[in-house]
């Protein structure tokens, strides 16, 4: 690895959709996970895929109490003790926490409240309120050396806070859960439909690209689509409403992706400090923004996820 960069921040999304969501944030030799909702064997196994076997585990960051963002976490947990030699925090807010089934809770629970900053091992932690249907959900903002990255799923709508912080990152990973039509006539009964489009539910594309085309700023580098749904979803289709976004934001050579059920994403990476660059504000979507010509983001199709 070249000097210069070594001490890249790296993005890895292991899994995404509703059988599992993991995702690594750190460096090639320590992180922390945002949620753990698939097997502890496949999270340590995908680490290995993307080369990330060796690199120390500091922390779990769960959004919420749902199964599948939370459901390995006590075995997670045991087994980091006998890897590491010590328990690791798990943080979650105390709505998530009364919300998690008694067999998923690991020992070392850390109580976030969502707005209230935290520090943990060198990595700087936003927790931000998010409108789903749990206890106390939240995102997450993840800061470390100067990059910035977030990562919001399991949302029924965007919110003002939510475009602000999108517009302060390197990398995002945001919800591209469904799309309106298909999910309308797909094979859901209508009690889900309704679930899954209120406003406590998931984003659909269209809701996606306007939180992209109002958040968006000239930082972004990587943006990976999340938690799309394998019944109401495309990969094209949501690869599209991204583009209509990051266009209609104004903001160009953002590499878009996106993420697997099956398999893990390759790393993205930021390169600190000599690639950094200071936040700009985001463009709002405005008649010059619209007529100005936009160069297409670069675009790798993986397998789609499930939601």
């Amino acid at each position: 690895m070249d000097l210069l960069f070594h001490h890249d921040v790296v993005v890895s999304t292991l899994a995404s959709g509703s059988r599992g969501n993991c995702t690594y944030i750190g460096t090639p030799q320590r992180g922390v996970l945002v949620d753990c909702g698939l097997s502890t064997k496949q999270v340590l196994r995908r680490m290995e895929e993307v080369g990330l076997g060796k690199a120390r585990i500091e922390a779990v960051l769960i959004t919420h109490e749902h199964a599948d963002h939370v459901g390995a976490a006590r075995i997670l947990d045991d087994r980091l003790l006998k890897r590491q030699n010590e328990r690791i925090p798990f943080f979650m807010t105390a709505g998530t926490k009364r919300g998690v089934n008694p067999r998923c809770m690991p020992k070392r629970v850390e109580r976030i409240t969502s707005g209230q900053a935290l520090s943990v091992a060198g990595f700087d932690v936003e927790p931000y309120r998010v409108p789903h249907d749990t206890g106390d959900p939240v995102a997450f903002l993840v800061s470390h050396q100067r990059v910035n990255v977030c990562v919001v799923t399991d949302l029924g709508r965007s919110t003002r806070l939510v475009e602000r912080q999108l517009s302060r990152c390197d990398i995002a990973v945001i919800e591209f859960n469904h799309d309106l039509e298909m999910l309308l006539d797909g094979p859901y009964p209508w009690s889900l439909k309704q679930r899954v489009r209120g406003g406590h539910g998931h984003l659909s594309n269209a809701q996606a690209e306007a939180l992209v085309a109002a958040g968006a700023s000239d930082r972004l580098r990587h943006l990976v689509l999340a938690h799309l749904s394998e019944d109401n979803n495309l990969p094209e289709r949501a690869l599209e409403a991204a583009e209509r976004g990051l266009n209609q934001a104004g903001v160009s050579g953002v590499e878009v992706r996106v993420a697997s059920q099956q398999l893990p994403l390759t790393p993205m990476r930021v390169g600190t400090p000599a690639t950094f660059r200071p936040a700009t504000k985001p463009r709002r979507r405005t008649a010059s923004t619209r007529s100005r010509p936009a160069t297409p983001p670069t675009q790798q199709l993986s397998l789609f996820s499930a939601g």
